[in-house]
């Protein structure tokens, strides 16, 4: 496996995937709006970027009840709960976590201050406390590492030493570890241990982009989606 660059060493270059999914979703915490973009530079992830699966009206769940104001709603409740989630790239995969339990949604801001208050308890109980279920894939060359985050409890497709190709059935978007609501979290490392990597800028390849604010969807061969737009991945010609 290959080691972290020296200190001093030139930062790794962007990399670039494909979209790791299928349909519309959500971009939150992008790196496009600010860096850590995370707001911590902890476990690989300073140029992390989360999806969440929505409809087109944009909702991230069609249904809504009392629970969504002033208690947690059941997961599977969520449009993306389940979704499949693709291979970005062609690689090996070098670490599977699975077994951290799919918890409850939450949308309610009552809901959320107590989440929020567990925050730095699950912080130092390390990465499967923060990460849930997750995966990580060797690039080509071995410099650079991709892992997703927050996947579903026995959903895995794959186990160390796997190869995958991109666009590959892997796993299926779940609600483990430090999420809120069932969503994909992305990030490009230096290294395969969560634990002591450092994140690496990252791009994506061929999607249709809806801007936050409701504006004309318009098609980007490589980008960043921006904070709130909706994104669509499309074929590469």
């Amino acid at each position: 496996m290959a080691e972290r660059p020296p200190p001093g060493h030139p930062p790794l270059p962007t990399v670039v995937l494909s979209l790791p999914f299928s349909g519309l979703w959500l971009a939150r915490n992008s790196p496009a709006r600010r860096v850590p973009s995370h707001g911590v530079d902890l476990f690989g992830e300073r140029y992390a970027i989360d999806f969440v699966g929505v409809d087109d009206r944009r909702r991230t769940a069609a249904h809504r009840d009392w629970r969504t104001v002033l208690a947690t709603e059941p997961p599977e409740r969520f449009l993306g709960y389940g979704r499949p989630i693709l291979a970005p790239a062609d690689g090996t995969v070098v670490e599977v976590h699975d077994g951290e339990t799919d918890h409850a949604g939450r949308r309610s801001q009552l809901a959320l201050v107590p989440y929020a208050l567990g925050q730095a308890a699950r912080l130092r109980r390390g990465v499967p406390a923060v990460a849930g279920n997750y995966l990580v894939i060797a690039l080509p060359g071995g410099r650079a590492f991709v892992g997703l985050a927050h996947l579903r409890a026995g959903s895995m497709r794959v186990a160390a030493g796997d190869a995958v190709a991109a666009g590959q059935h892997i796993a299926d978007c779940g609600n483990s570890g430090n999420s809120t609501q069932p969503h994909v979290h992305v990030q490009v490392m230096d290294h395969a241990d969560l634990a002591v990597a450092r994140g690496v800028p990252v791009a994506f390849r061929r999607f249709r982009e809806w801007p936050r604010g409701g504006r004309r969807a318009r098609v980007r061969d490589r980008g960043l989606p921006g904070e709130g737009a909706v994104v669509e991945p499309l074929p590469t010609p």
